[in-house]
């Protein structure tokens, strides 16, 4: 039994550990769970994470509730079919997503979630940089991987649905040593329907797209939408479009904050990537390193963040390796069977 220090990281700790279990058939202990957490121990989008990996692995799972520090999990061989995940809160629904994603490697038929609870939340991506940028990036690896969503759902009611489609996947090399040429960029503005008399999707894209002249940027794309939800809120989502990758920006709304605030901020983001190095953005480069550990290739990353390192750390306890130089210009990821 592997065991994992849950203090040493967060949410994603448990979550990639979860994913790799079911991914390598060890069963793991964690202890501390979240423990360097002001809210320490599982909170329910956890839970639920739990409960999900062990339904669709037929786990064995030591009692667990929300608040609980500790766990157990010995999870047998994942089948595909159809399974409902509720958080019950505005938990999001993204992360939820991001534990399942890998198990398309390991699955014989085809799996659907059907998840409730947040589709955009602070802490997490929202679920247009899970569509737009995220999952195109890793079906360029060979992730056979869809989502559609039902509902849209924003705190603190949630009330989203989504559904995520998984087949059976044979990852290819993931080589992301650059991001080459910069192309354009692409924007995704949403509100809910009771802020749409004040225009606030418009103003978020239309202050990004201010913000973003005279970077030299193209923006080759435009998306302003509204979406009936059971509580207000907004978010904007950029995708850089690169010769050689995806990045994505994003931003949410908040009570009080101009919807223009909203859209500079993730544009601001945008104009911080371009001047750096590095594939792909902070976010992503931590999500890729699961996928990059289980198949051959490089991913360069902006620096090396506290995230990054942690999952390093975790995924060698699972007798996988990621090794990382940083004799370039950017620190670069590199699988164990990947040259230098």
């Amino acid at each position: 039994m592997i065991e994992i220090d849950g203090s040493i990281g967060g949410g994603q700790l448990l979550r990639t550990a979860l994913a790799l279990s079911v991914i390598t058939q060890e069963p793991i202990r964690i202890t501390d769970i979240r423990g360097g957490r002001s809210n320490p121990g599982l909170r329910p989008q956890h839970l639920t994470a739990v409960r999900l990996l062990a339904d669709i692995s037929e786990a064995s799972v030591s009692e667990v509730e929300v608040g609980s520090d500790e766990l157990g999990f010995d999870p047998a061989r994942p089948e595909g079919g159809s399974y409902e995940a509720t958080i019950g809160t505005a938990g999001s629904i993204t992360l939820l997503f991001d534990t399942a994603l890998p198990l398309a490697t390991v699955i014989d038929e085809p799996l659907t979630i059907h998840a409730q609870g947040g589709t955009d939340v602070k802490w997490s991506p929202p679920m247009d940089f899970f569509r737009y940028v995220k999952l195109p990036l890793l079906r360029r690896a060979g992730l056979q991987a869809a989502v559609d969503v039902d509902h849209w759902g924003f705190y603190p009611a949630g009330g989203g649905e989504a559904r995520l489609h998984l087949a059976p996947t044979t990852l290819r090399t993931i080589q992301l040593p650059g991001r080459g040429e910069l192309d354009g960029a692409r924007l995704y503005s949403k509100c809910s329907s009771t802020l749409a008399d004040r225009d606030v999707a418009v103003r978020q894209l239309e202050a990004a797209v201010e913000r973003l002249s005279g970077s030299g940027l193209v923006i080759s794309e435009q998306s302003v939408a509204t979406a009936r939800t059971d509580s207000p809120g907004s978010a904007i989502v950029i995708r850089l479009d690169c010769t050689d990758s995806i990045a994505g920006f994003t931003a949410l709304g908040e009570r009080g904050k101009p919807a223009e605030d909203v859209g500079e901020s993730a544009a601001d983001r945008v104009r911080a990537f371009v001047d750096e190095v590095g594939a792909v953005d902070r976010h992503l480069g931590d999500q890729l390193i699961v996928f990059l550990a289980l198949t051959d290739g490089t991913v360069s990353v902006p620096e090396l963040t506290e995230h990054i390192s942690t999952s390093l750390e975790l995924i060698e306890a699972f007798d996988l390796s990621v090794e990382v130089d940083e004799s370039g210009a950017a620190p670069r990821l590199i699988s164990r069977s990947a040259s230098l």
